[in-house]
């Protein structure tokens, strides 16, 4: 994965505008939305190629890893957001709830990509995947009932067959697919061809996904951009105090470099793609919620990324000393 994301922040931020832009056009808008699923499903099966499923496996036994940011992301994190969400925005309910959803739901996609980019634990970074995806589906109407103060009827059989459908659907293709291969070329073609190929298109239908979501709530977002500057306080405030906590845990626990990277960006990366999925489906006449789902990458991406890059350097800097 040494050629991933090659995209840089200021082209995230102009591919973002150009999609903003292109959904000002109906048909455009509407089309979108029903890209961004399937660009993400390919993308997953693109990362999952290159991950060995005996490795995943091997991993996800690291009992006290997977305790300490299960703590952070569903015991420590609802905390925070419930301080911050009435702190910043007790007075846009919407807008809380909205950003209760983003913030409450651990990324399950494409914080993958960022692991790689700063040279993480990519398989023990994928065997969370499955544990947060039940876990944020159990417990995100309880924190929008708590943190938002309001109930919600989530469709679970909807919500369900949408998680098999991106998460376990492109794993066990890419599973097969691998084994296929690893038997009848090699471990060597595998990776010097088909690992180098998934992972230069896995960032370009990273680039798709993130596109069509823009674009999909362009009109919304052109007409109500207050909502960009209501988020972005408690939404920065966020990441900078996981980032300290998850420094300060990694110190505590005397993770290894790779282990420290999978834990602070699995505590700060945000499920936005899915979590827009639930609040189309649970709030369609709540537009602000939806909306407020869409900015938080527009803050999240480019803060990853410059995240991603620190860690990295670090550990170039920390080996040259």
């Amino acid at each position: 994965m040494n050629d991933i994301n090659k995209f840089q922040s200021g082209i995230l931020l102009l591919l973002i505008f150009i999609s903003v832009l292109l959904g000002q056009v109906s048909i455009i808008g509407l089309a979108a939305g029903y890209v961004i699923i399937p660009a993400l499903i390919i993308m997953l099966f693109l990362l999952f190629i290159q991950i060995p499923i005996s490795d995943i496996g091997k991993s996800i036994k690291n009992i006290k890893f997977t305790a300490i940011t299960v703590v952070i992301n569903f015991i420590w994190t609802p905390i925070l957001v419930f301080l911050l969400g009435r702190v910043f925005l007790s007075n846009d309910p919407d807008l809380l709830i909205g950003f209760v959803m983003l913030m409450v739901t651990p990324c399950t996609d494409w914080y993958l990509i960022f692991i790689a980019r700063a040279k993480g634990n990519r398989a023990l970074g994928a065997s969370l995947l499955p544990l947060n995806f039940i876990l944020q589906i159990i417990l995100l109407p309880l924190y929008i009932l708590i943190i938002g103060g309001t109930s919600v009827k989530l469709d679970v059989v909807n919500l369900l067959t949408s998680t098999i459908v991106s998460l376990l659907i492109p794993l066990v293709l890419a599973s097969i697919y691998r084994k296929i291969i690893l038997s009848k070329k090699g471990e060597n073609y595998f990776e010097k061809v088909i690992s180098k190929k998934a992972c230069k298109f896995q960032g370009w239908f990273l680039n798709l996904a993130i596109a069509t979501m823009f674009a999909s709530q362009g009109r919304l977002l052109i007409t109500n951009p207050q909502v960009l500057f209501k988020l972005l306080i408690p939404i920065l405030l966020f990441f900078i105090i996981n980032l300290i906590i998850g420094q300060w845990i990694g110190k505590l626990f005397k993770l290894q470099y790779e282990d420290k990277v999978v834990l602070k960006l699995t505590t700060l990366a945000r499920n936005s793609p899915i979590a827009l999925a639930i609040a189309v489906l649970s709030f369609p006449d709540k537009p602000i919620i939806a909306l407020a789902l869409v900015i938080g990458p527009l803050i999240e991406l480019p803060v990853l990324l410059i995240i991603s890059s620190i860690l990295l350097k670090g550990r170039k800097i920390a080996k040259v000393i």
